[in-house]
């Protein structure tokens, strides 16, 4: 099937979640992910680009990275001053909350992790199936739990593929 439409080229580097406590939530994706941080700054919003906040507003951006170098970063950003009132945390998927999907190659370890922060953990290891792109059946291991600011997070870990 051939794309009729001129296309940018384009790739999700990064998603930025917005958190109640920078410091905890850099903790846990460290700790229960295995990210590591790219980047970390406190800067003044310029009222322009970001469809939140206001001009001046202070806020504290750390972006965190899997393994490519490139893709898979997530940002956590903070407003410092003044501080973004949160509501309260609603542990459900649904319109305009995402969901992400990790390639771990140590589902129990993550389960492991985040248990012992407390996590809030939707469904404990276990198996299952899918058809995969190419035809083959794809067999996993899989985790579903939220982070600390209730984002949904599905860890899959390829345990064999199969005709």
């Amino acid at each position: 099937m051939s794309d009729e439409f001129e296309r940018a080229r384009n790739i999700v580097k990064r998603t930025t979640l917005i958190v109640r406590d920078i410091q905890t939530s850099r903790h846990w994706y460290q700790h229960v992910l295995g990210l590591s941080v790219y980047y970390d700054s406190e800067f003044i919003l310029s009222g322009i680009g970001l469809a939140a906040g206001k001009e001046g507003d202070k806020t504290h951006l750390i972006i965190l990275k899997c393994d490519d170098p490139v893709i898979g970063m997530i940002g956590l950003l903070q407003w410092i001053d003044p501080i973004m009132p949160a509501p309260p945390i609603d542990y459900s998927v649904g319109y305009g909350k995402p969901t992400f999907v990790i390639g771990s190659d140590d589902v129990n370890l993550t389960h492991s992790r985040a248990s012992e922060l407390g996590t809030k953990v939707h469904s404990a290891p276990h198996e299952w199936s899918t058809l995969g792109a190419n035809g083959r059946m794809k067999h996993f291991l899989g985790l579903s739990l939220f982070d600390p600011d209730g984002y949904f997070f599905e860890c899959n870990q390829l345990t064999s593929e199969t005709d």
